[in-house]
């Protein structure tokens, strides 16, 4: 097949680095950012080996809260789950 012209493309390999704070923990996000769209936010959570889901429990790592963070924000505190905000959230990046 080869030659005949036909190539795959390179396998594209994603390099994460397992030092970082986000590698290997789930966050739930919840709330109103001011910096990022959840999408953007759980993309770079992920992008640093990190685990996004959407309901908060024993399991849950982190809670990126937002404005108006509701009963999520309420749950993680009863559980002890550490709550980041933005800013806190922006340096941990």
């Amino acid at each position: 097949m080869i030659s005949l012209g036909l190539s795959w493309p390179a396998e594209e390999t994603q390099t994460t680095d397992e030092s970082h704070p986000f590698f290997g923990k789930t966050f739930v996000l919840t709330g109103t950012l001011s910096q990022y769209s959840r999408d953007e936010a759980g993309a770079l959570i992920v992008a640093r080996g990190g685990k996004v889901t959407g309901s908060v429990s024993k399991k849950t790592d982190y809670l990126l809260a937002g404005e108006a963070a509701g009963s999520k924000l309420e749950k993680a505190t009863a559980l002890g789950v550490a709550v980041l905000d933005e800013s806190t959230f922006q340096g941990m990046l």
